[in-house]
Order: structure tokens, then sequence, then C-alpha cells
């Protein structure tokens, strides 16, 4: 019996005498109000459980990642500013490498001009000291040269005046050939 009593107690609010709704219960509008209450209450435990739990927890999450944005950043510069440091020894590094290695190439190359000039000098010394004497081997070759050429005409035109039949004594011949040769 209480299940019809609940039924004509219903039956103005959207419910047949069977006790099933009539159409859809969400559109009667003797239940709005109840709906509405309900409706506060879970957005209330929905806010309540969201304020508490869910949204510190990604208030954390989010706090985390600024932070390490944060720390990647200034990491980033750091190493930016020290990777322009670095650049700039090496280049203050490659410039000094490079004036030192000029200062050697001079150096280089002025110890090989002393040492050439004292090579040259020397072979200058040589060559005139060779020329020397060849101009003496010469000069001598030149005297026994002529010696050999007086010899050899002195012999020569003895040899001719026998050939030819006449007689003429060696030092006749070389007085003809001395004065000859005199000019």
């Amino acid at each position: 019996m209480a299940t019809t009593q609940l039924a004509e107690d219903l039956a103005g609010f959207c419910v047949d005498q069977h006790g099933s709704a009539i159409g859809m219960p969400q559109l009667c509008a003797d239940w709005i109000p109840n709906q509405i209450f309900w409706l506060l209450i879970a957005l209330v435990v929905i806010f309540f459980i969201l304020s508490r739990v869910a949204l510190p927890r990604i208030a954390s999450v989010l706090a985390e990642r600024t932070g390490t944005i944060t720390n990647d950043i200034a990491a980033a510069e750091e190493l930016k500013r020290q990777a322009s440091e670095a650049e700039k020894a090496y280049d203050k590094a490659l410039a000094d490498a490079r004036t030192e290695a000029q200062a050697i190439g001079q150096r280089t190359r002025d110890d090989i001009k002393a040492q050439l000039d004292v090579a040259v000098a020397k072979a200058d010394e040589q060559i005139a000291a060779k020329t020397a004497e060849s101009e003496a081997a010469i000069a001598e070759i030149r005297a026994s040269a002529v010696q050999n050429v007086e010899i050899v005409a002195k012999d020569t035109a003895l040899a001719i005046v026998a050939a030819l039949g006449g007689k003429a004594d060696a030092q006749t011949v070389s007085a003809a050939v001395d004065s000859r040769l005199k000019g």
C-alpha cells in the first residue's frame, strides 16, 4: 500500500498512477528545484576536490616546469657567456700564435740569410783562391807553351832548312826564331 500512496503523492509531479514518469523527468517543472539543489551540491563537491587536490598538483607541476625552464635558460645563458669567452680566448691565442709564427719565420729567414751570407763569402773566397790557382796554372801553362812553341819552332826550322838542303846551325836558327817571336 505504501507504493500506491507514493504514487498518489507523486501524481501531481509528472508521474502516472502506476508510478512511472511521464515523458522526460528532467523536463518536469515540479522537479527542477530538486535538480538545481543537487547540481549545486555536485558543483561544490567538484570545486573542493579540484581546489584541494587537482589544482595544487597542477600548480606545483607548473611551478616546477617554470623553475626548470628558468634554470635551463640561466644555464644556457651561462654556457653562452662561457662559449663567448672561450671564443675570445681562442681568437686571442690564434692571433698570438700567428704573431709568434711570423716572428719565428722572420728569425729563421734572418738566420738563413746570415748563414747564406757566410757561405757565399766562404764560397767567394774559395772561388777567388781557385781562380788565383787557375790563373797561376794557366800562366804556367802559357809560359811552358811559349817555351814549347819556341823549342818546336827551332826544331821545325832546323828540320825545314835541312829538308831544303841547306845547312844551318842551331844558334842561327835560335836567333831567328827568337827575333820572330819577340815581334
